[in-house]
């Protein structure tokens, strides 16, 4: 059976380019960029100070392996890995958690765990970042994606998960969860739904989920999988990358940067059909777009500015951490994703999963183009 855990308080999107293949950030023309004058007059700092975020989502263990192949298998025509350091780090929700806790955010997380050792020690290393409430379902396996390292190269990675959708009875202690959170000393300003395609976020859940949000009067910030796509209704910001807007509205044209009109007409379609009030569309190397309609904001194309890029693992879960916490406070459309745009090319500089801190994001500021805090 289902049970529920609750600790005590505490507190690929790569938006890049490489410097040398990439344009001046305020002059690549005719796609409709956002231009000097488009950019927010008053950010000088960050707009928070410590605002308290609920993450739901599907949560997992990303565990690595590092060692040597010095032979082959006499028992198949496979290398033999000597394993010389293991190292299990947050993954999934719980990274976007590492993000928002990096960024200075006090958070609660509402997710479900296999009674395992997994979800023992994924329990352990959220402890020290958020507030973890988890049920423990012992019919399902804690999620684990294992990657073997052998001198720098990625051999094979290993998953050890169940993507079947929960049952109702974790459904229903999930949510019961959310309400304790949002009615008690600990409401957030922003429900963050993260949604990995893990069977955490079912349809009758997300529905409820939704529900439950706006009667608290609280926005939410999603960041979707292709499998409920559509469930994602009325929401206050919607975050996908390209390829999940393309195929979670099943284009038979397919929207690109490069052509200014196919992305209007699919983000149009986004609109339409979620009734989201902004749509934030991380686009890789091309950077981002944002269409906020509601807010004056009509189909900002907002460039990559120019990085060497490193790795761009994590670089999705920066975004909409950073975006989400620019949203709770109530930072314009423009400015949201321009910083959020900024976050996430940070953490492809950096080698590995790596979360930016609030520190290191607010030196980043001046790249905008914008005076600095005296």
């Amino acid at each position: 059976m289902p049970r529920q855990t609750t600790s005590s308080p505490r507190p690929c999107d790569a938006l890049n380019v490489r410097v040398d293949s990439c344009p001046d950030f305020f002059e690549v023309p005719n796609l409709g960029f956002m231009s000097k004058s488009h950019m927010p007059t008053s950010l000088h700092k960050l707009p928070w100070s410590k605002p308290r975020v609920c993450v739901v989502g599907d949560v997992m263990v990303d565990a690595y392996m590092w060692g040597n192949i010095q032979r082959m298998s006499p028992e198949a025509p496979v290398p033999v890995v000597e394993v010389s350091r293991r190292e299990e780090r947050v993954g999934g929700a719980a990274n976007v958690v590492k993000n928002l806790h990096a960024l200075g955010a006090d958070i609660d997380i509402i997710s479900v765990i296999g009674d395992d050792q997994a979800g023992r020690e994924l329990t352990l290393l959220l402890d020290t970042m958020c507030t973890p409430h988890l049920i423990v379902d012992d019919k399902r396996p804690t999620t684990v994606k294992t990657r073997v390292i052998s001198d720098g190269s990625h051999v094979v990675r290993i998953d050890e998960e169940s993507a079947e959708e929960v049952s109702e009875n974790v459904s229903r202690l999930a949510l019961k969860s959310l309400k304790h959170i949002l009615q008690g000393n600990r409401k957030p300003e922003i429900v963050v739904l993260e949604d990995y395609d893990k069977g955490m976020m079912t349809e009758r859940f997300i529905e409820d989920v939704l529900e439950t949000c706006t009667e608290a009067g609280v926005p939410v910030a999603v960041d979707p999988k292709l499998r409920h796509f559509s469930a994602y209704r009325g929401v206050d910001l919607f975050k996908p990358n390209l390829k999940e807007l393309n195929e979670g509205l099943g284009l038979q044209v397919q929207a690109h940067p490069s052509d200014r009109e196919s992305m209007i007409s699919a983000i149009e379609t986004l609109v339409t059909t979620l009734n989201c009030k902004r749509a934030f569309v991380t686009l890789g190397e091309f950077g981002s777009w944002i269409h906020a309609p509601n807010e004056g904001v009509n189909h900002m194309h907002i460039p990559a500015i120019p990085r060497d890029v490193t790795d761009v693992s994590g670089a999705g879960d920066t975004v909409i951490a950073t975006a989400s916490l620019m949203l709770a406070s109530q930072a314009e459309a423009i400015s949201m994703a321009a910083v959020a745009n900024l976050a996430g090319g940070w953490v492809c500089e950096r080698v590995g999963v790596v979360p930016i801190t609030r520190e290191a994001l607010e030196g980043e500021l001046p790249r905008l183009g914008l005076p600095t805090s005296s």
